[in-house]
């Protein structure tokens, strides 16, 4: 693979851009446009443009195929753990108003949480999908 010097110059300023703007619409999520699955897939898509641009093997590397199973894993453990934990409190599954001592409150917890885990969910299964297919 020949050395592009713009290409891995680019990259440098454009991932941390990306990755963060992925942060940025996972935490909004809650209150306007965006939320996991959009913050997943700006988080993969961060990846990606990684992995293309320094190679496949750097990438997995950084993150091993095994790591991301753990977080897809992680990811749906997480949304169904806080509909379970709304069971737990007397609520029904997603529940969200039981979660915290005001309705509102764990309803802003509640989403919070099962965003992140759909977007954990969300990264992980497009960076494995760009796995199998680059393999």
């Amino acid at each position: 693979m020949r050395h592009h010097t713009v290409l891995h110059v680019v990259a440098k300023i454009l991932l941390p851009l990306i990755l963060l703007f992925a942060l940025y619409v996972q935490f909004h999520g809650d209150f306007g446009p965006g939320g996991g699955f959009q913050a997943g897939v700006i988080f993969a898509v961060g990846l990606i443009l990684y992995g293309l641009i320094y190679g496949v093997d750097n990438l997995q590397t950084a993150i091993p195929p095994g790591a991301l199973r753990v977080f897809m894993a992680s990811g749906v453990l997480l949304y169904a753990g806080v509909g379970v934990l709304g069971i737990f409190m007397g609520g029904q599954y997603l529940d969200y108003g039981v979660l915290a001592h005001d309705p509102l409150h764990g309803q802003h917890w509640g989403i919070f949480f099962v965003e992140l885990g759909v977007g954990i969910t969300v990264a992980s299964v497009m960076t494995s999908l760009f796995y199998a297919f680059t393999s």
